[in-house]
């Protein structure tokens, strides 16, 4: 089927312009794609932090609990001694009530060792697996920045590439189709061209004049939706399969 040169040409610029867009919408998300990346690492080195400081206060208060065995013990030692020199019963009376705080407080004091002992295993496996999941994380992140590098120069010699076929394909344009199109797709989010099917504008969903959508049918002029003023073409059920820029009205949908 024969379509005016003009209408083909814009129909490519379109493509290659969408295929533009989308690769520099990408690239402008490094920044956004490596801030997450550093909020999985953050997180995972945060958990480190957290289980050492815990397995920290457990050892700190572990100490503590020590210190006071070795305090009330030493207590215990000086009470037996008194015991031994002591003259009436009153006074026996009163160092084996020492005797037996100080025995009482031990046995809780050693009671919290134990407990800390028993804790600190958890906490120690806790901060172990904490380290596993952090160099696991690490490689991940490693592994996705590589991945995402060469996503980035895919994309940026891509580009590169779609503007060197848009400047060819911008000289074999008439003057008058490049401002149309330039103006229609400022004003309508990069996408100036759309197709027409079943007598509706795919993108706009406007239905289009019966004489409009025939003349659109032929595809031999530059015809501009009454709606949205995007470029219309027609693709026949045929050739939709090979059209060159068939899914256009998908790019960039707007009520």
């Amino acid at each position: 089927m024969f379509m005016n040169a003009d209408l083909e040409n814009i129909i490519v610029l379109q493509r290659l312009d969408s295929a533009a867009q989308a690769a520099e919408r990408r690239l402008a998300e490094e920044a956004d794609r490596e801030n997450v990346l550093e909020v999985r690492l953050a997180a995972a080195r945060e958990a480190v932090a957290a289980a050492k400081e815990r397995l920290a206060q457990n050892q700190s208060a572990r100490r503590e609990d020590e210190k006071t065995v070795a305090l009330h013990t030493g207590r215990l030692s000086k009470f037996r001694e008194q015991a031994m020199a002591v003259k009436t019963n009153v006074e026996f009376a009163a160092v084996q009530k020492e005797i037996e705080f100080a025995q009482t407080e031990i046995k809780a004091a050693e009671d919290k060792v134990l407990e800390r002992m028993l804790e600190a295993d958890d906490l120690t496996a806790a901060m172990k697996k904490a380290e596993a999941e952090l160099a696991s994380e690490t490689k991940k992140v490693e592994a996705d920045r590589k991945a995402m590098a060469s996503e980035f120069a895919e994309l940026k010699a891509s580009v590169e590439r779609l503007h060197g076929e848009r400047t060819a394909v911008v000289a074999s344009l008439t003057p008058q189709v490049m401002s149309t199109f330039e103006r229609v797709a400022q004003r309508r989010n990069g996408i100036g061209v759309a197709e027409a099917r079943d007598g509706i504008c795919t993108i706009c969903h406007v239905r289009l004049r019966p004489q409009v959508f025939n003349t659109v049918r032929r595809n031999e002029a530059i015809i501009q939706c009454d709606s949205c003023n995007r470029i219309l073409y027609f693709v026949p059920a045929a050739a939709a399969p090979e059209a060159p820029a068939a899914d256009l009205g998908t790019l960039n949908p707007e009520p």
